[in-house]
């Protein structure tokens, strides 16, 4: 049976989630005490079980008050009915990672990417690829207007001037196609100069900045191709973009391993260095790695992430444009059940476009053949692939159903799941007990801050 609901209790709050309608409740001790993560007790076995703990009228009065919300279908609410999800039957694709550079000044020691090779050989796309790849996305975009391109790599600064052509060439196909290039750009900051910059600055929706917190933390992962430490050559970069971006969105992402687990003070790095758009993301590596996360790491993981929260609320109160990544929760504007079910939509309404013009479902895949879906000129050809992330969702993986986070990490990261367990229908463990712990984090901050204003 599918967890309906769960309660948990930090930062001096009492919480309840209602799983199917992502309704959050703050409670008190009793009401916590009173509620059952599978069901309501009747009113006797509740007062039989409370009775030396709380006064009998208080418990009838708390539990008619749970009475009135499981009446109003907003506690202990029905799931909602799998086969709803008719999910993108038309194969619109309204999101492209392109894959502007397989190269990189850097060599990060746990690059996916293989230090920007993707396990082959190194190459640059060139300008006709990406014309090719933006023609692609419109074409294939269906009715929706607003698109998602993000220049990656490697590193994309290492072949701006198609970044920038690419750029004059999509405001080419707005007018053409009716629609809307948004782009970003994911970089390690080691090319970037005041031209580089003021480009990105007037021309992309978002950026990201790559950089690991704490120098020493840092200069342990991502190293320069002689070897060295990159912090003092990127740091000074990232500084200075951040400055420049002003109120556009931004963000400086770090990434965290097992030689690092007290994370919270690289966060409080970046927030001391004037980064107030920060993520810090777990490393996902083989278990043989020495920088690896594994199970025996999980519990100070978790341990870390409730301490930074309550940092984090303090940090909060003082500045609320700072911001935490894995802290953030939309409870007012959430999406709906299909997107709540189905999470990125890698390999069907996103995709990532290699320089060779090779289609795979995200960048994360990509040098993966098995799961090359097509090319710009044939166009999505391996259909059964499309179909099978397609029908990757919360609803058809068996330890989804039964999570009580299903439709806030919409079952995971599918890559994760192919990497850690040879099969994208089976989550990562470590990676689930991780956002589960994000989740009731970001949602305790929410009411810690809501209960001020």
């Amino acid at each position: 049976m599918s967890q309906l609901i769960h309660k948990f209790f930090l930062n001096d709050n009492y919480m309840v989630l209602d799983v199917n309608s992502g309704a959050v409740h703050i409670i008190d001790e009793l009401v916590y005490n009173i509620l059952d993560e599978n069901g309501l007790q009747n009113i006797e076995e509740v007062i039989e079980n409370l009775s030396d703990r709380f006064v009998t009228e208080r418990i009838i009065e708390a539990y008619d008050e749970i009475q009135y919300l499981v009446d109003s279908d907003i506690l202990y609410s029905k799931e909602s009915d799998p086969d709803i999800l008719d999910y993108n039957k038309e194969n619109i694709i309204k999101a492209m990672c392109l894959h502007v550079a397989h190269d990189c000044n850097l060599k990060c020691k746990y690059c996916f990417a293989s230090q920007g090779n993707f396990k082959g050989e190194r190459s640059i796309m060139s300008f006709e690829t990406g014309k090719k790849a933006l023609e692609f996305l419109a074409k294939n975009s269906g009715k929706r207007r607003n698109l998602e391109v993000d220049f990656f790599g490697g590193e994309p600064l290492m072949n701006f001037q198609v970044v920038k052509d690419l750029v004059a060439y999509g405001r080419e196909l707005e007018g053409i196609y009716h629609k809307n290039f948004r782009f970003t750009i994911t970089t390690n900051g080691v090319l970037l100069d005041e031209d580089k910059m003021d480009f990105i600055n007037n021309n992309m929706e978002n950026v990201v900045l790559s950089l690991d917190g704490r120098k020493q933390v840092n200069d342990n992962m991502r190293l320069t191709i002689s070897g060295e430490g990159s912090y003092d050559v990127i740091f000074p970069r990232i500084k200075r973009m951040v400055e420049l971006r002003g109120d556009k969105d931004y963000y400086v992402r770090g990434t965290f391993t097992s030689n690092n687990t007290d994370f919270g003070k690289d966060a409080l790095e970046f927030y001391k260095n004037g980064f107030k758009k920060i993520s810090i993301e777990p490393v996902v590596a083989p278990d043989e790695m020495d920088y690896a996360l594994r199970t025996e790491h999980l519990n100070e993981v978790l341990k870390e992430y409730e301490d930074f929260s309550k940092q984090y609320i303090e940090l909060k109160r003082n500045d609320p444009d700072f911001m935490f990544f894995h802290f953030m929760i939309d409870l007012d504007q959430g999406p709906c059940i299909i997107k709540r079910a189905v999470g990125c939509g890698a390999g069907s309404e996103y995709i990532a476009v290699t320089p060779e013009g090779e289609i795979y479902p995200c960048h994360q895949f990509v040098g993966e053949k098995e799961f090359l879906l097509g090319n710009l000129d044939s166009g999505i050809s391996n259909t059964g692939l499309r179909e099978r992330f397609k029908s990757a969702n919360v609803y058809t993986k068996k330890e989804c159903r039964e999570c009580w986070a299903r439709f806030y990490c919409s079952g995971g990261c599918h890559a994760n799941a192919h990497y850690a367990n040879g099969d994208i229908l089976k989550p990562y463990e470590i990676g689930c007990e991780m956002e589960k712990k994000r989740i009731e984090c970001a949602l305790s901050v929410m009411a810690s801050l809501s209960e001020e204003e």
